[in-house]
């Protein structure tokens, strides 16, 4: 019999010192749990990513001391293993570090594992700093138990189909009697099923039992969601930690099962997880949660337009900085409705949120008669328009400088992929709260909040009103862009792709099918194809988005600004 804690916890990139408390504190917990084992996640040491800080000079020797000070840590609970993620260095010709887990015990390394399958897709570039490990495997024996090892990737090619080595197949040859994979593994909607389903095949194909420990936490536009998780070859998935916060549990592995402390079954884990707008609500506000704190704010600022989306934004951004830390700017304009300001009013009163005005007209006549006598024209059309988003975005970035706010971007992913939006105006600020979700996806979210809460949060008169930048007389969003229900299904078709879930593709498929069946249809595919093309030097200068879905804007999706779309 094993006794294993599953170490679950929110480190900060490059914050080793504060990693290594976090580790201490999670061995102490262990050893209290009279555990044998305790396993931290992937580059547990400076939490993941590091990126380029890997090549800031000194970085590798602040590495090297703070797993000295892990060595020390593990002097004074000698009986107690602890996997250990970290980048380490080597020697000869390639990239001169590897990703490596520690198994230490006693202040001695006892065993050095060196990933092998370094991801390069999607949001991921680890040969970028990397050089893959051997094809061997590598096991250690604690009390009766065989125990061998992989990081993250190793675990997702077991039917190998992405690269020509599967690390699962040489575990397999060693015949552990437990596999533990340490983890990063940042979160989107179904990625937890789709973990479960990769190492549950794997569990069932290679007869072994896995424990896998992510870690969790928001880090720039990646959230992590821990749900750390234990497979057994028959039953599945038999236990799941919590998502979305920092969880320390000890489990027994007893005869091929794993059990709780006290020698029972785990509490039954659901197939399904979250329901899809459960999931963005928890993933937005820990993400912006860690954001703030990582980056030293405590309160943030969001002008509010009385719209559905600096609505949503301003909701999501009670829930996780509180009422009292956020505070909405209404700017109105000589275009504004009187919903506007009416509208925000009832938002931040039944939300508990501060709301200021600053109205903009005059700001704007002044600048249009100042442009005027300098350049012998009048500003008029989109000019015009921009103008006012830009004077709006400089009072709330003059707001943030004044008084230390993080100013929140209200953009939706519809917006931002056709560009309709304004640069250093509704673009500005800090982070991007529903940048990954569609329109159609923001009036959902809203609609869920209300539900939830069992009141109204978000006015209905602001869901029910039809989209409008309000940027001249009349102006509605349907004049530039086909309505939103349409829209949308083009974009997850252009810019997801196969990387949709199954049924969210087959449905954004046969609609853009049908479109396409006609001239009029065609055209509009092809002509929102091109806005995204076009767009891309906005999205390239704007803030930061929270990732919920498989491919957002950012890190994850890199195509260049200049070039000839196909």
């Amino acid at each position: 019999m094993l006794k294993i804690t599953a170490a679950q916890l929110n480190y900060t990139i490059g914050d080793l010192t504060g990693n290594v408390a976090r580790m201490i504190e999670g061995a102490r917990k262990a050893w209290a749990d009279q555990a044998d084992l305790v396993v931290f996640s992937e580059l547990s040491l400076t939490a993941y990513y590091p990126a380029d800080l890997l090549e800031e000079e000194g970085f590798m020797d602040r590495v090297e001391a703070a797993f000295k000070e892990l060595l020390l840590a593990s002097r004074q609970i000698p009986a107690l293993y602890w996997v250990v993620g970290l980048p380490a260095g080597r020697e000869g010709a390639g990239k001169k570090l590897r990703n490596v887990l520690r198994v230490i015990q006693g202040g001695e390394v006892l065993l050095e594992y060196a990933k092998q399958l370094l991801p390069t897709y999607n949001i991921f570039d680890e040969r970028r700093h990397f050089e893959p490990g051997p094809d061997v495997a590598r096991v250690l024996r604690i009390r009766d138990t065989q125990i061998g090892l992989l990081i993250c990737e190793d675990g997702w090619n077991d039917e190998g189909e992405d690269y020509a080595v599967n690390p699962f197949a040489r575990l397999r040859d060693a015949a552990p009697d437990l596999v533990v994979s340490i983890n990063a593994s940042p979160s989107n909607i179904g990625k937890r099923e789709q973990r479960h389903q990769i190492f549950g095949a794997a569990s069932r194909r290679n007869s072994l039992p896995i424990l896998y420990v992510n870690q969790v936490g928001g880090h720039d536009q990646l959230v992590y969601d821990g749900a750390s998780f234990a497979v057994e070859q028959q039953a599945g998935v038999v236990y799941e930690a919590r998502r979305f916060t920092e969880d320390i549990t000890t489990l027994r592995f007893e005869n091929g099962r794993f059990l709780t402390l006290a020698g029972d079954a785990p509490a039954p884990v659901p197939v399904e997880g979250l329901s899809t707008l459960a999931f963005y609500r928890q993933q937005i506000v820990l993400g912006l949660r860690d954001y703030a704190r990582r980056c030293g704010f405590r309160q943030a600022v969001i002008g509010s337009s009385g719209g559905i989306d600096s609505a949503l934004t301003l909701a999501l951004a009670a829930e996780a900085l509180g009422a009292e830390n956020v505070v909405a700017v209404t700017m109105p304009s000589r275009f504004s409705s009187e919903g506007s300001v009416s509208d925000s009013e009832v938002l931040c009163r039944n939300l508990g949120v501060t709301l200021k005005h600053h109205a903009i007209a005059d700001i704007v006549s002044q600048f249009t008669q100042g442009f005027e006598a300098a350049f012998g024209t009048g500003l008029r059309g989109v000019a015009l328009e921009n103008l006012q988003a830009r004077a709006r975005g400089t009072i709330l970035m003059a707001y943030s400088n004044s008084f230390g706010h993080l100013l929140l971007t209200t953009g939706n992913k519809s917006e931002i992929s056709v560009g309709y939006c304004t640069l250093y105006g509704d673009t500005n600020g800090g982070l991007g709260l529903i940048g990954d979700l569609y329109k159609t996806e923001v009036f959902a979210l809203s609609r869920h909040l209300n539900q939830a809460a069992g009141r109204e949060i978000i006015p209905l008169a602001i869901i029910d009103k039809e989209p409008s930048a309000e940027l001249a007389p009349g102006q509605k969003d349907v004049d530039s862009l086909p309505p939103y229900p349409v829209l949308d299904e083009i974009l997850k078709l252009l810019i997801e792709g196969r990387r949709l879930a199954g049924w969210e593709y087959d449905k954004a498929q046969a609609f853009v099918s049908e479109l396409r069946s006609d001239a009029a249809g065609q055209a509009l595919v092809e002509r929102i194809r091109g806005m995204i093309a076009r767009n891309e030097y906005k999205r390239r200068q704007s803030p930061p988005i929270v990732r919920v879905r498989a491919r957002a804007f950012g890190s994850g999706r890199q195509v260049p600004i200049a070039a000839k779309w196909p």
